[in-house]
């Protein structure tokens, strides 16, 4: 099938439109995903018996040749995966055909003898919900958090750059008390990295606890093992997890819900920054570079339009959708275990995916920005009644009670030129000459407090 034939049969735009996303989120999220960590779960778990448990059975293994157990795992492409799938056609299960695979398997190495433990005290979710936090671990470690910092640190770079180019602030949509654009990027950078480090913080847990989480089954053949700290030990040391010790049948997915609320905060930051882009963008505070033979418009040739910006919108709208619909259902499961999880746990990708193509959109439209400083500086100097502010806190400190209502009446809803302030500002007689000429001398551009120093403070 060509691949535009194939585009056009996708159902998701993370599998056509935008398979960039599928080509870098799919060794995680995908369904070969899912089942690569089955069998690497499965296979670690023989392993522990095999180390751990004091077995007649299992003391036939050389534990030398453990790699060609490991092996199983380590090695596992699609030919593995089919034959999964193929026995899944008859078992109409997706672990238990994992559990045969791997049988099968052993009996071609000549383990035929290890077969029974494959699987042994296990219920199908102690494979899944360690399987999915695996899945989860590796697709943030690997993808999502690098290319979320990246951008952070690109962001920071703006702020690093632009940390002396003055503009007019905007509260409510009004002119305000002008700041820098190197401070406004260097709170997003901020932002980001707290949102960013709000995710890496959380624990990532896993159960292994069999059928109602009490141990039952493994407990009855190995009355005489302490299972709550073999469990531990299991998934801290071979699977690299936090363990959960209180559960039903299932992980009670709750720090995913915080994982998939931390990706949504982040998210809703990105948004923030987009909006905020997208109106500098229409006031002329940024220009974006024409691309050669790029269109804006199918009508209106001379638009350059921030549709980067707005197909991150977009693609953020779909990934928090998604995580708030997965962070209340998860956490929901009719008494002991309802299978309400497993159909819900297979869109997680989508919602690292949707917000992986949103940053990479924001990245985009960034590229083609750059500062208007001859846009910067004309509003400035149209906006002279912005120091309005800092006269009535001078005059605050020489005890005025009412210079709040004096500047007030200068100023409020009037076009106030560059000398109808300084006109105002030499007037005032009860100044210190050093306080007067702080006034005096004082402009729009000059009036930024410590923007510039914002700008240049050290992020984590």
């Amino acid at each position: 099938m060509e691949n535009q034939e194939f585009e056009s049969l996708t159902l998701c735009p993370l599998d056509g439109r935008y398979s960039g996303i599928k080509d870098a989120l799919g060794e995680y999220f995908s369904e070969y995903a899912l089942v690569k960590y089955r069998v690497f779960v499965e296979i670690q778990w023989l392993k522990f018996l095999i180390e751990n448990i004091d077995s007649d059975i299992l003391a036939k293994f050389n534990k030398d040749d453990m790699n060609k157990i490991e092996s199983i795992s380590k090695d596992f492409n699609y030919d593995s995966f089919k034959a999964i799938k193929d026995i899944e056609t008859t078992t109409r299960h997706d672990v238990k055909a994992v559990e045969y695979f791997i049988g099968n398997t052993l009996k071609t190495m000549g383990y035929d003898y290890l077969i029974s433990f494959v699987h042994i005290g296990c219920t199908s979710e102690d494979i899944n919900n360690t399987s999915y936090a695996c899945m989860l671990k590796y697709g943030l470690q690997d993808v999502w958090v690098p290319k979320a910092k990246e951008f952070a640190d690109i962001i920071n770079k703006w702020a690093l750059k632009h940390k002396d180019d003055v503009m007019l602030a905007h509260t409510h949509g009004q002119p305000a008390t002008p700041t820098t654009i190197g401070k406004e990027f260097k709170v997003y950078a901020y932002r980001f990295m707290s949102s960013i480090e709000n995710v890496e913080n959380v624990q990532i847990k896993a159960k292994f606890n069999g059928a109602t989480g009490n141990y039952s089954a493994i407990l009855t053949a190995f009355p005489n093992v302490d299972w709550q700290v073999m469990a531990k030990k299991f998934v801290e040391e071979y699977l690299g997890l936090t363990f959960n010790p209180l559960t039903t049948q299932i992980e009670s997915h709750d720090y995913t819900c915080h994982i998939l609320d931390g990706i949504r905060h982040f998210n809703n930051v990105l948004v923030d920054f987009d909006v905020d882009m997208w109106l500098y963008i229409s006031m002329e505070y940024f220009k974006q570079i024409p691309v050669k033979g790029e269109v804006g418009s199918s009508t209106m040739p001379h638009k350059v339009n921030p549709i980067r910006f707005e197909n991150s919108e977009a693609n953020v709208d779909m990934s928090n959708h998604i995580c708030v619909a997965l962070s209340n259902k998860l956490p929901k499961s009719r008494m002991q275990r309802d299978l309400s999880d497993s159909s819900s746990q297979r869109n997680l990708g989508l919602a690292f995916g949707y917000s992986l193509q949103a940053i990479n959109e924001t990245m985009n439209g960034l590229a083609k920005c750059v500062v208007n400083k001859d846009k910067l500086a004309a509003d400035l100097n149209e906006k002279w009644e912005v120091l309005a502010e800092p006269i009535q806190t001078m005059l605050r400190k020489y005890g005025v009670p009412d210079a709040y209502d004096t500047l007030k009446a200068l100023t409020r809803g009037k076009n106030i030129s560059k000398e109808d302030i300084l006109e105002f500002a030499e007037s005032l007689e009860m100044l210190s000459d050093e306080d007067r000429a702080t006034l005096v001398n004082m402009t729009p551009a000059s009036y930024i407090g410590l923007a510039d120093k914002l700008a240049d403070l050290k992020l984590k």
